[in-house]
């Protein structure tokens, strides 16, 4: 995923709350079930850490969420982390990924047009 795609996520998650919080038993099951059904319904999610203060252990925690949910981490400031995955139906998708604009080569204006 490109930048901006993940600033625009992060724009289209400013005014969610958190649908998953996270405490003191970190990554458990019943955890990724909940995630799973929120990325379902949502694609997009806003997750809470509760008990955990340090960011190593916050990144810990996302990194296996991000491997067992297969979503993806777009942002994230203090205790809260935006989730990202799209949902495998077309028709049933939420949000559309702006697309990389194609750049315009201007043709370079020789001498000899000038005159």
């Amino acid at each position: 995923m490109k930048g901006f795609q993940r600033r625009y996520l992060r724009g289209v998650a400013h005014g969610l709350k958190p649908v998953v919080i996270i405490g003191q038993k970190g990554c458990t099951d019943k955890l990724l079930a909940a995630i799973n059904e929120a990325l379902n319904t949502h694609e997009l999610i806003k997750i809470k850490f509760i008990d955990f203060k340090e960011k190593a252990a916050k990144e810990k925690i996302i990194g296996s969420l991000e491997q067992k949910a297969f979503c993806e981490m777009v942002g994230g400031i203090g205790h809260i982390a935006i989730l990202y995955r799209r949902h495998p139906d077309p028709e049933k998708r939420k949000i559309t990924l702006p697309e990389p604009e194609r750049r315009r080569r201007s043709r370079q204006v020789s001498s000899d047009e000038h005159r």
